[in-house]
């Protein structure tokens, strides 16, 4: 059996693509944090500054639009299979359903176990923003850029398996 057809050689390439996939998407997603507490701070000490709910709003906007590029240009390029209006309409639902859970993490330890401190509030919004962001990178994968560009035949041939990476263009 050739080193080339092995699946631990198969593996390897599965593991390094996610990785590379989970490195990439934890930049682009800090990339966007900081856009939007960024924006959201400037626009509430400029413009809206008695606006604070529209401030999120645009910066939230103008975050969730640099994520779908990055991430749609970078860190699943090699995973495109929709046009981009139906990709960006996945990405937005994605995106409000993890705020939801977001949300849903403050609103049960406020409301639900009566934690009030800013801190508890706080805690539970990383924690919030923990389970959003690992449904988010799920539902990206498995909806939003469902497809990788090889056929299905290809990618799961262990022979292709090194060859696919590197005549791969990816960092």
């Amino acid at each position: 059996m050739s080193t080339t057809s092995s699946p631990l050689v198969w593996a390897r390439g599965t593991i390094d693509t996610l990785w590379r996939e989970v490195v990439k998407f934890g930049i682009i997603g800090a990339l966007a944090f900081v856009i939007d507490v960024g924006l959201m701070n400037v626009l509430r000490h400029t413009v809206l500054e008695d606006k604070p709910t529209t401030a999120k709003v645009v910066s939230a906007s103008v975050a969730t639009v640099f994520s779908w590029l990055g991430n749609r240009q970078w860190t699943f390029r090699h995973r495109r299979n929709r046009s981009a209006p139906h990709e960006f309409t996945l990405f937005v639902v994605t995106n409000v359903v993890a705020l939801v859970i977001g949300a849903g993490a403050i609103a049960f330890s406020h409301y639900g176990l009566g934690l009030t401190t800013l801190v508890a509030d706080n805690i539970a919004n990383v924690f919030g923003i923990g389970l959003g962001t690992l449904f988010r990178f799920w539902a990206y994968r498995r909806f939003v850029f469902a497809k990788e560009l090889e056929d299905a035949s290809d990618k799961n041939n262990p022979n292709n398996a090194v060859s696919a990476r590197s005549n791969s263009n990816r960092p």
